[in-house]
């Protein structure tokens, strides 16, 4: 929970800071970066007292912030972006039990060859910030900071049909699972004592985005195969944020993420792991928000 604490006072700290306002001079000198922040705090709590039909009373709370920072000039595009979330439930019969953690950083680089279509470079990192366990008797842990973490760069091309849709095509793409707890690393498809595996494949990320009044939604879908190992089977990371407005400082969000890694072995709530699938979770939240910035 201080995490969660911690992580809220720097959306806070940040966003106040972002309002100071630049000198005059500033203002008239032209800037080719587009940087930008939106954070939102979600709040939910039960009580019950005699309450005939049962239940347990519970606290809950999550966060999440949107930092980003694009530059255009010529021929030249780098696009960077943290996505960062963390909530927690808190009952009060069950205890402390995290209901969202995420750590996302993108960057893209481009160069025009022709219009529409830039040669390119494209990184990716993705983990998490705290412990996550199997459930909330045993306390067995099943991830961490960096267990698993993946890193990917990848080389190709980037195809912007419109300003609500890119396309990248990078055949050439290194990947880096890292986990840094040896019980875990079987777990996200490593060995026992390797906390690096490397992957060499093709991935194509495809990042779209619709925009109507007050309700908008961003949806991210990588698929990824190695060459290395098992090509046909295709890895899958799908990403959609919905927003919708209902004043200025408030908002009903939708996040979904949806994973397929035949590598990653599904934990069951006793701590057994049977074989890969398809994982997905879903978090709806009614939000104050708060935006600073140029939009994306």
């Amino acid at each position: 929970m201080k995490r969660f604490f911690l992580f809220a006072f720097l959306l806070i700290t940040v966003a106040a800071g972002a309002q100071t306002k630049a000198p005059a001079d500033s203002a008239k000198k032209e800037s080719y970066w587009k940087p930008g922040i939106s954070t939102s705090i979600g709040f939910s709590q039960l009580s019950l007292t005699n309450w005939a039909a049962g239940g347990y009373g519970q606290l809950s709370l999550n966060t999440y912030a949107d930092v980003f920072a694009n530059y255009y000039k010529d021929k030249i595009m780098w696009q960077n972006e943290v996505q960062a979330g963390y909530g927690f439930i808190e009952s009060f019969e069950d205890g402390y039990q995290k209901s969202d953690d995420r750590l996302i950083v993108d960057s893209k680089f481009g160069y025009r060859a022709v219009e529409k279509l830039y040669f390119s470079a494209i990184f990716n990192f993705r983990s998490q910030f705290a412990k996550g366990y199997n459930n909330k008797t045993e306390k067995l842990v099943i991830s961490d900071f960096l267990a698993p973490a993946n890193m990917s760069l990848g080389i190709g091309i980037d195809y912007t049909p419109g300003k609500n849709l890119a396309i990248n095509i990078a055949p050439l793409t290194g990947k880096t699972v890292m986990v840094k707890i040896p019980e875990l690393r079987t777990k996200y498809g490593n060995a026992e004592d390797q906390f690096c595996r490397f992957e060499l494949g093709a991935q194509v990320k495809i990042d779209g985005k619709i925009e109507v009044k007050d309700f908008k939604v961003a949806s991210t879908l990588v698929l990824f195969s190695d060459y290395l190992n098992d090509p046909q089977k295709i890895k899958v990371t799908w990403d959609v944020n919905a927003e919708a407005k209902l004043s200025k400082l408030f908002s009903v969000t939708l996040r979904t993420n949806l994973l397929y890694d035949d590598k990653v072995l599904i934990t069951k709530k006793d701590g057994q792991q049977t074989s890969a699938g398809i994982q997905f979770k879903e978090l709806f939240s009614i939000n104050f928000t708060y935006s600073i910035g140029s939009k994306k």
